[in-house]
């Protein structure tokens, strides 16, 4: 396919990006670097997509305020399609606080996202699109799980590759990793950081992992930070290097990968070649503060 039509289903959010430039003060002002921007795993994807020239509509919900008005702009500017529904509680919102290494850990209030509804998702599935992909939050959620099973389950009814990430390992672990497989069962593509790829599978690591996972799956990718990334799909394996050199903020780095490879495999590369593209997209992101880069 040389433009893909990609759907997404997934969280709006605002982040609030927070790197702290000396130690922190409890009771008083500490320096830092903050960047306020569109946020959401899916709807980083769906930018890395977009900026591959796949055709891009992402569904969510929002609060009608401004941080909603901000993330319909930064999607609009990418030429990513939003349809949205509008709900009567705030966009949500994660304070992202960024580590001297790099790394991050998140606050987040979901705010608007549990209340999208399966009558709004149905009704934009209408019309056609070559590949869904639904965000792990959206299936973490018990809220919005079942509309989540119900869309992949009308993708694959109409011959759809399905894809999902699985998002974050804490909601993962919380839920239960049975409930997410089977809440995650029919997608043809799954994407995982090594972390949760090892706790879906209980395996001991990457390899073992993706032998577990592919029985299940048909294709399966894993991050592994700065030691790049695997995949597999039957029994073909290939690795690719990081080139993350001067790592800021790995936020929405991991999401860039998903987006960089989905776009390239849609379009027919290879799996070493769309591995490649996804360890380009992701470098791109380390580079600067905020999944932005």
């Amino acid at each position: 396919m040389t433009n893909p039509s990609v759907l997404l289903i997934g969280d709006v959010m605002l982040d609030v990006v927070v790197q702290p430039t000396a130690p922190l003060a409890s009771t008083s002002d500490t320096p830092a670097n903050v960047k306020l921007s569109r946020g959401g795993s899916a709807a980083n994807i769906a930018v890395a997509m977009a900026m591959a020239n796949c055709q891009v509509r992402y569904l969510g919900a929002v609060g009608d305020d401004t941080a909603g008005r901000l993330f319909i702009n930064e999607m609009e500017r990418v030429n990513a399609q939003t349809h949205l529904q509008v709900v009567d509680r705030p966009t949500g919102v994660v304070v992202a606080l960024v580590g001297a290494d790099g790394q991050r850990s998140m606050l987040t209030d979901r705010g608007a996202n549990p209340l999208l509804s399966d009558s709004f998702v149905a009704a934009q599935m209408g019309v056609d699109f070559d590949h869904l992909h639904i965000s792990g939050y959206t299936l973490l959620d018990q809220l919005t799980r079942p509309l989540a099973q119900k869309a992949l389950a009308r993708a694959r009814d109409r011959g759809r590759s399905v894809s999902i990430d699985v998002c974050s390992v804490g909601p993962l672990l919380s839920v239960g990793v049975s409930t997410f497989l089977g809440a995650a069962s029919g997608a043809t593509h799954l994407f995982a950081n090594e972390e949760e790829a090892l706790a879906l599978s209980g395996a001991a690591d990457a390899e073992e992992a993706l032998a577990f996972l592919v029985n299940q799956f048909s294709e399966v990718v894993i991050t592994r930070g700065g030691a790049g990334a695997i995949s597999r799909c039957g029994d073909e394996v290939v690795t690719s290097s990081s080139q993350s050199h001067d790592v800021v903020d790995t936020t929405g780095a991991g999401d860039a990968a998903t987006g960089g490879y989905l776009a390239a495999r849609l379009k027919g590369s290879s799996m070493a070649t769309a591995l490649d593209v996804a360890m380009e997209t992701a470098a791109g992101v380390v580079r600067g503060l905020g999944a932005r880069g």
